[in-house]
């Protein structure tokens, strides 16, 4: 009899545990922040170039906070791009307006213009497209 109580209370005990712990899952995906928004960069380019870009991959603040320190949110890179293959990088920004990416490059006699085309996406949506001969700048309005 005593095997019997002590199978019942472990059972009680184990669906307990469960219940308290499906109740505090449930609670703190409740009171979670919203993920934010996905921002994808694509640049491109009509010929094989060198190209400097810089990208916002962490959201500040607030302007203060960025014009304080630029580099804990701005990257610069240096990548080499051939046509057709697009260099794309992807972040979540709580406020898609911080998103920006800004391509320069140089014309080269044998390739010439690099002719850079940039695009920000937001959830999977094309919002803003620049094209240029050397350059393009891509942003949204907190710039």
């Amino acid at each position: 009899m005593r095997k019997a109580i002590t199978n019942v209370g472990a059972a009680f005990g184990t669906a307990a545990l469960v219940a308290s712990a499906g109740l505090a899952l449930s609670q703190a995906t409740s009171n979670a922040e919203p993920a934010g928004h996905q921002i994808r960069y694509s640049v491109t380019s009509t010929a094989p170039t060198g190209l400097d870009l810089y990208y916002l991959y962490a959201q500040p603040a607030d302007k203060a906070a960025y014009n304080k320190d630029p580099n804990a949110f701005l990257k610069r890179e240096e990548v080499n791009l051939e046509p057709g293959v697009p260099w794309v990088f992807e972040t979540t920004l709580a406020d898609p307006q911080w998103a920006i990416v800004t391509v320069s490059g140089a014309a080269h006699a044998m390739t010439g213009a690099p002719n850079p085309h940039c695009e920000i996406y937001v959830d999977n949506q094309l919002v803003l497209q620049q094209d240029g001969e050397t350059g393009a700048a891509c942003q949204l309005s907190h710039w």
